[in-house]
């Protein structure tokens, strides 16, 4: 088995394809139609699905096979509660110079700041969230200034 693409059903597409290619600072890589935009980035792929295009353009998409509400509505989907146990994780090799790009980037008004665990090795990380509150977390190289995490 081979994973083919990590993707997020979303409520607004043209907003969540604009968050995207901030965050990841590369154009969307394909298209299809306003249903599907692939993000093929150093070999991974994150691809986002318009929650709404199936039910509101019948004519230009074809279904086969059984139809299954639990995963067939996507308007249900889309509507539904996030109930934020997907994280999407990235890393950076300078995580202070990261995290002040995604802050000045001005895309979302859920972001922490640096934050430090250790259960084998210190782990320094931030969050945030995208347009439909799926959580991106990002880690990297961090060297924490005196004081900061006493």
């Amino acid at each position: 088995m081979h994973l083919g693409s990590i993707y997020l059903i979303v409520d607004d597409f043209n907003k969540s394809i604009d968050f995207y290619e901030k965050l990841l600072q590369i154009p969307v890589t394909r298209k299809n139609m306003d249903r599907f935009a692939i993000f093929e980035f150093e070999g991974k792929c994150i691809s986002i699905m318009n929650g709404h295009f199936d039910s509101e353009n019948p004519n230009l998409v074809v279904h086969k096979g059984e139809y299954i509400e639990y995963f067939d509505d996507m308007k249900s989907i889309t509507a539904a509660p996030n109930t934020r146990k997907f994280v999407l994780n990235f890393w950076d090799e300078n995580l202070r110079k990261e995290y002040e790009r995604v802050k000045n980037l001005d895309i979302t008004d859920k972001l922490t700041k640096i934050r430090y665990v250790c259960n084998v090795s210190p782990y320094y990380y931030f969050q945030f969230t995208d347009p439909d509150g799926n959580i991106i977390e990002v880690t990297g190289e961090y060297v924490p200034e005196e004081g900061e995490f006493e």
